[in-house]
């Protein structure tokens, strides 16, 4: 019988085989490919937690998105309504204003009218006194003497 190369080489992959069985070396890898499975699990199980956490956080910011979203579309409105009414007011308030100004105007008016009307009665008395005076004067100068003797002459007879 001859001792070939593929003897040979079944002898040594036996033997190399009795060896890694007594080293345990099935064991070994078992146990290492355990303990990667294991760690493998536990990743993909933390990985779902994180997933789900993730999910958890997406739907609360969704949610407090949607709130932000309708708060300021509250304050907007309540914006715009406070606008229009502070518009309202501010026009009421020119209304008021205008009126006030206007009849203020009118008064015054009134009152320079009426102001106008006294000095001209006024200075209607004064020419009359004055042309009253004038024209006194000249009668005097021209009818005084004829004057002067009509009036003694009735008080003496009022006086007998």
């Amino acid at each position: 019988m001859e001792l070939d190369a593929e003897f040979w080489a079944v002898v040594a992959l036996v033997i190399f085989l009795a060896v890694a069985v007594y080293l345990r070396v099935p064991g070994l890898l078992t146990r290492t490919l355990d303990a990667q499975i294991k760690k493998i699990e536990d990743d993909l199980a933390e990985a779902a937690r994180l997933r789900a956490e993730a999910q958890a956080l997406l739907e609360s910011y969704a949610s407090k998105r949607n709130q932000a979203e309708a708060e300021a579309k509250g304050i907007v409105t309540a914006a715009r309504e406070e606008a229009d009414r502070l518009a309202k007011e501010a026009a009421t308030a020119l209304e008021q204003l205008i009126q006030r100004r206007t009849k203020a105007v009118e008064e015054k008016i009134a009152q320079a009218e009426q102001q106008a009307v006294a000095e001209v009665r006024s200075r209607s008395a004064d020419v009359a006194v004055e042309a009253a005076r004038v024209l006194l004067t000249n009668q005097m100068a021209t009818k005084g003497e004829a004057l002067i003797t009509q009036a003694i002459q009735d008080v003496a007879a009022k006086l007998n």
